[in-house]
């Protein structure tokens, strides 16, 4: 990964600041727009300012990890061997903007569980991009009903801004949640963050409960050893004389 960029350390201090943050929360049952929103007709562009060209017959996905044996996808298994579904959902990213009935075809990540083995103790995903980029998932998450790997956009193929050839699309949570370029799915049994969780980013962004930042998940450092030490015994009491009860008594 390289350097930050100008747009990525920007990012930082919005994170650090608190930026766009409302202090409410609401369910997509009550509001389609969640707190601190703002509909946008455009689709914006935002990546780590790397933009991996790769043709799509080129293209493979690499599944690993917390897995019996791996797989791979090819361009040729997701765009026809693989069952094909259309969604339209809402986008919404953690800079402010929402994007409404956003459609997609691609593969359902439930569709495509169908083709791994995984162990029982995995609980967690790490999604990997092309361009260096990740992002961690709960298994929960990375099942969800709508989620899949895309490879369509509103009925055309996706463009290199937007992730071609394929792209994760998570539309329950942020949309940093879903890499662009996606080039692995590496299942873990431990939570591990990725490039944003790292960045002061909230380890899981559910935009209705305005999960926007937290404080960066790293391994806890191992805690210092303690040093057992003998308390000192208490001083014996002395038993009260007859002066003691009588200045007592006079006081």
């Amino acid at each position: 990964m390289n350097e930050d960029t100008k747009l990525t350390k920007a990012k930082i201090r919005f994170a650090e600041e608190g930026r766009f943050l409302t202090g409410t929360t609401s369910t997509p049952y009550d509001d389609r727009v969640p707190p601190g929103q703002g509909l946008v007709k455009g689709f914006p562009v935002l990546d780590l300012g790397i933009k991996p060209n790769i043709a799509p017959e080129q293209w493979s996905l690499r599944i690993y990890g917390a897995v019996e044996s791996e797989v791979t996808i090819s361009w040729q298994d997701l765009t026809n061997n693989l069952p094909q579904t259309d969604i339209v959902v809402d986008i919404h990213c953690v800079t402010a903007w929402t994007h409404l009935d956003c459609s997609w075809r691609g593969v359902l990540t439930n569709d495509l569980m169908r083709l791994i083995a995984l162990n029982p103790e995995a609980k967690f995903v790490m999604i990997h991009g092309s361009d260096g980029y990740s992002t961690n998932l709960s298994l929960e998450d990375f099942l969800e009903e709508s989620c899949l790997i895309a490879h369509t956009m509103k009925g055309e193929p996706l463009d290199l801004d937007h992730g071609a050839p394929a792209r994760l699309v998570l539309s329950t949570l942020y949309f940093w949640k879903s890499p662009k370029w996606i080039s692995a799915i590496e299942f873990l049994t431990e939570d591990q963050p990725g490039y944003w969780e790292q960045r002061s980013y909230h380890n899981r962004g559910n935009p209705w409960n305005e999960e926007r930042y937290g404080t960066p998940v790293k391994p806890a450092p191992a805690p210092a050893p303690v040093e057992m030490v003998e308390p000192e015994p208490l001083p014996a009491r002395r038993k009260p004389s007859f002066w003691d009860d009588l200045k007592q008594f006079l006081s």
